[in-house]
């Protein structure tokens, strides 16, 4: 219950204050001439004032803010001189070829996928491995014929026979 007296002085606290504001407002427009006058010099100070640059007012009062007519200043000095400035020779004594040749065009593919071929890698080193290990459980011939194939087998054969 107490909120609700807090609330009511409030209420009157700002009724008292929207009041004041009101009284405020209404005493300057009671005073005669005096206001008038500096509310018309405020006035004309927050009002912008124009600038024509490309237009020719009519009336004399608007003639003293429109602007001078500016003719374009001559830049063919300034223009000669970065010219000149370009045609001078640099001459370089090292070029890096690697900034200067174009990146393949694959080469943001190889880079998004070298993750992956590093672990397919990896998977296929263990394949091959288990293939010689199944290869030696299968055949108790000499490690070295296992581990290389059949085609050394074959070409130590055919040395043998050719002696």
């Amino acid at each position: 219950m107490s909120t609700v007296g807090a609330l009511n002085d409030e209420a009157l606290k700002r009724k008292e204050r929207l009041k004041a504001l009101r009284d405020k407002r209404a005493a300057p427009k009671t005073i005669p001439d005096v206001d008038k006058e500096t509310d018309e010099i405020k006035e004309k100070e927050r009002l912008p004032k124009p600038s024509f640059r490309s237009y020719n007012p009519g009336s004399e009062k608007l003639k003293d803010l429109s602007m001078d007519v500016i003719k374009p200043s001559d830049v063919t000095d300034i223009i000669k001189d970065q010219i000149d400035a370009g045609k001078t020779e640099h001459v370089v004594s090292e070029v890096d070829l690697n900034n200067l040749a174009p990146r393949k065009p694959d080469w943001d593919l190889k880079r998004d996928v070298s993750k992956k071929l590093e672990k397919l890698e990896r998977h296929t080193q263990r394949a091959i491995a288990e293939l010689i290990r199944e290869r030696l459980k299968a055949s108790q011939d000499d490690l070295a014929y296992v581990v290389m194939g059949e085609g050394i087998r074959r070409k130590v054969d055919d040395d043998d026979d050719d002696d």
